[in-house]
């Protein structure tokens, strides 16, 4: 079982240290650092106030219990007394749970980002102390100059001679800060014509950027981003039964086969690790989320009802079954995250040895675990902070139960079977280990995600148990997440409340009371009435905490006395935009109330130009405009927002020129459908790509000799599990391209190339090798995710 996060960790040296103010805290984050030497305060009046009374600027550290990159930071550098001492002398420190305080955790990084280009955590940021506006902002830093990033010391001395030299011209910078994040979060911009356009748009490029040898969008690292794959499903119908229907149920099956097969899912015990650091959903960052693994169950019992496919129901129930086992709390509700690490090692208890399944199993089912899991091959993880240590095995399963079965020669009931007692057994084995921590805090807007989950997979599934934990967390949420005026609050932990409710809290616990209104009504519980009446409570008190004139729902209520922008946001992160989710929610309510259709319109215009710049950030807003289309009404309440009235027929992806265009910007021919590699011949074929006008695709060297480098993936051949083997292209040089007049210039292709690909066999065993092709495609506006496509060329070793 796991444990919890003690407030000891992180103890310099094992030496006992006095508490500081975070002692008193309850987020497990901040009891975390409740003993570094840095005089940390938590975020709140009397640290601004000491900050100006002292005339030091503000040091802003954010971060979450379960980050692996903030446990390293703190054991470099704020278990360190010199640097301890000269951030306490310089500045006022303040530490930040960003799950108790996501609206602060959103504005700073977004200042981050947009001085940067890059963000994450943890998130350290220098602040006026008068104003709160950023003037400085990064995120790990070392404690001595690594990896060309300076030292924390070294930044730190900066950032104060800065302020204490040229306070004018930091104060000027704060201010161009601010502005610029204000214009980013609070720009309602102006309405405009949205519709089945947008939705046609998004859908084409996430087929355009499907990954088709392992599924997912885009390259490494890989996040399971669930918000397109409810997109997809929901745009499926729409589809009907043309090439478009076909790629999408294709994009859906290779996605969600592959994340389930791969480490990312843990194959003992079940969940979902936060990402994977390859493409191939293998080696994954350990830490496991409870939104994540809320959000995966709902798409995968969704897919297994829709497409009839036992493995993904296996796979929903896996993840249900973790949820209860190890994340669920004495009061119903389930705690937030487990951390990656264990002793400063990550993934220490998820990995194995081939001596781990010896001692764990009988030698028959050692064998098959092996076979099954991939420890009959090269070990495929080494930990990169601790490279000296023996390499491991993140177990993931080469193939489908039903291929793999076939491959044994049993049937898949019976391969099944076994493969649940080796899991039992492992687990047992695993559970004697070092157990990561878990941050125990209940989270309202995760837990809203939970109940999400367990009421679809009650219905999908026909699980009546799983409706029965849903109803216990919301009655506990419903107890005891509210105050004495009935609004909601952010967190709890024990009997201490945590930060304040966010739109996200409101609109994430409605669409679980909504969908468990809808699992009570599928068996006839009469407590299906109630669990609507309540969000439709909720609703009725968002719509005064949050909306505002323009009929944006806001993120935080207005006035809110630590935030120097209020933020309004329609799109998609690791989670669903709240106002998505708000929009959904809305629409489900319309049925039976005209103020929530008249809101949900509102707001759906007032975003609608932020959806028609990026349609695809915004996926779970698309999904409240496809139930808007498929009802049959139309935007026309404004002259300024308009959609595609109540037509339901079937559409391609792209808006440019659907009818006729190959689906991706490249097509792809190699000269041979296979190819023949010895020790003494090399085999030989040559590559075709075709790029359609208007198109063009970054060379293998996109960067001009002493160029300035810009973020663009090379046109690279790759093996896939081609160990023992070695690829080779003779790519051509690209032509020079830039975008605007002095803007950076890079080398690409147009039309068509071709170029030669050689594979060399060495020394070791052979591996299952695929031939893949990847590149990255831009047209004139704008650069779509990197593509990776499959060659058709087998390639046959001797």
């Amino acid at each position: 079982m796991p444990t919890e996060t003690p407030s000891d960790r992180g103890f310099n040296h094992g030496q006992p240290r006095r508490s500081n103010r975070l002692a008193r805290q309850s987020s497990p984050y901040l009891l975390q650092h409740a003993h570094n030497p840095v005089d940390w305060w938590a975020w709140g009046p009397d640290a601004f106030a000491e900050a100006r009374h002292r005339d030091v600027p503000i040091l802003l550290s954010i971060g979450y219990s379960t980050c692996y990159w903030c446990h390293v930071m703190e054991r470099e550098c704020f278990e360190n007394d010199e640097v301890a001492a000269l951030m306490n002398e310089r500045f006022v420190c303040i530490k930040v749970d960003r799950e108790e305080h996501p609206a602060v955790d959103d504005v700073y990084m977004t200042a981050v980002q947009m001085t940067t280009g890059r963000g994450g955590w943890p998130l350290n940021v220098c602040l006026d102390p008068r104003s709160l506006k950023p003037f400085w902002g990064g995120t790990y830093f070392p404690h001595q100059p690594r990896h060309g990033l300076p030292s924390w010391p070294e930044v730190l001395t900066r950032l104060s001679d800065a302020w204490r030299r040229e306070r004018p011209s930091v104060e000027a910078q704060a201010e161009r800060i601010a502005a610029a994040v204000r214009d980013h979060l609070e720009s309602p911009g102006q309405p405009v014509h949205i519709g089945q356009r947008e939705i046609s748009e998004a859908t084409g490029r996430l087929l355009q950027s499907l990954d088709r040898v392992h599924g997912g969008f885009g390259g490494a690292p890989k996040f399971p981003q669930p918000a397109f794959l409810d997109l997809l499903m929901d745009v499926r119908p729409l589809a009907g039964d043309d090439s478009t229907g076909d790629a999408i149920d294709q994009a859906l099956r290779i996605t969600l086969e592959r994340m389930a097969m791969g480490g990312m899912f843990d194959q003992v015990a079940g969940g979902f690790h936060r990402y994977s650091v390859d493409e191939r959903w293998l080696v994954p960052h350990f830490e496991k989320m409870l939104y994540d693994n809320a959000l995966l169950a709902a798409v995968y019992a969704r897919a297994a009802s829709r497409m009839s496919d036992p493995f993904f129901a296996m796979i929903a129930r896996r993840v249900i079954e973790y949820l209860r086992r190890e994340m669920l709390l004495p009061n119903g509700t389930f705690a937030s995250a487990q951390d990656a690490e264990i002793d400063a090692r990550e993934g220490k208890s998820y990995v194995w040895t081939p001596e781990d399944l010896a001692q764990s199993l009988d030698p028959d089912d050692a064998t098959l675990a092996a076979r099954a899991y991939g420890l009959d091959a090269e070990a495929n993880f080494r930990d990169p902070h601790h490279p000296d240590e023996p390499a491991a095995f993140v177990l993931a399963l080469h193939a489908r139960p039903e291929r793999l079965a076939h491959d044994l020669g049993v049937s898949v009931a019976a391969l099944q079977e076994s493969i649940t007692r080796i899991n039992e057994r492992l687990l047992d084995h695993r559970n004697k280990r070092p157990q990561p921590s878990r941050d125990d805090k209940a989270i309202t807007s995760w837990n809203g995600l939970v109940i999400s989950a367990l009421a679809v997979a009650s219905i999908e599934l026909d699980e009546p148990s799983f409706l029965d934990v849903a109803e216990r967390a919301a009655e506990s949420l419903w107890r005891e997440h509210r105050d004495a005026q009935g609004r909601i609050i952010r967190s709890r932990r024990g009997e201490t409340v945590g930060g304040s409710a966010s739109l996200e809290d409101y609109a994430y616990l409605t669409r679980g009371l909504l969908d468990l209104a809808q699992a009570a009504e599928t068996r006839n519980s009469s407590r299906a009435e109630l669990h609507h009446a309540r969000a439709a409570e909720l609703v009725t008190m968002a719509r005064d905490l949050f909306r505002d004139s323009l009929g944006r729902w806001c993120d935080t209520p207005p006035d809110a006395p630590d935030l120097f922008v209020r933020a309004a946001s329609i799109t998609d992160g690791a989670m669903p935009s709240a106002s998505g989710v708000m929009l959904l929610n809305l629409f489900e309510l319309a049925e039976c109330d005209r103020r929530a259709k008249d809101d949900a319109i509102a707001l759906l215009s007032a975003f609608s130009g932020a959806i028609a710049d990026s349609p695809l950030a915004c996926a779970t807003a698309l999904r409240g405009l496809v139930r808007l289309l498929v009802a049959g009404d139309g935007l026309s309440r404004d002259a300024d927002a308009e959609s595609a009235g109540g037509n339901t027929g079937s559409f391609a992806p792209g808006t440019e020129n659907p009818a006729g265009e190959p689906m991706l910007p490249v097509e792809v021919f190699a000269s041979v459908e296979r190819v023949s590699v010895s020790r003494e011949t090399p085999g030989m074929f040559r590559v075709l790509l075709r790029i359609r006008p208007g198109y063009h695709i970054a060379a293998a060297e996109p960067h001009p000799s002493g160029g300035e480098p810009i973020e663009l993936s090379p046109l690279r051949v790759s093996l896939v599990d081609g160990r023992g083997l070695a690829v080779y292209a003779d790519y051509p040089p690209g032509e020079l391209f830039r975008a605007f007049e002095d803007g950076p210039e890079a080398l690409v292709h147009r039309g068509e190339i071709e170029f030669d690909v050689v594979i060399e066999r060495g020394e070791g065993a052979i591996g299952r090798p695929v031939l893949t092709l990847s590149y990255q495609a831009c047209s004139e506006r704008e650069c779509l995710r990197p593509t990776t496509v499959e060659l058709d060329v087998a390639v046959d070793v001797s």
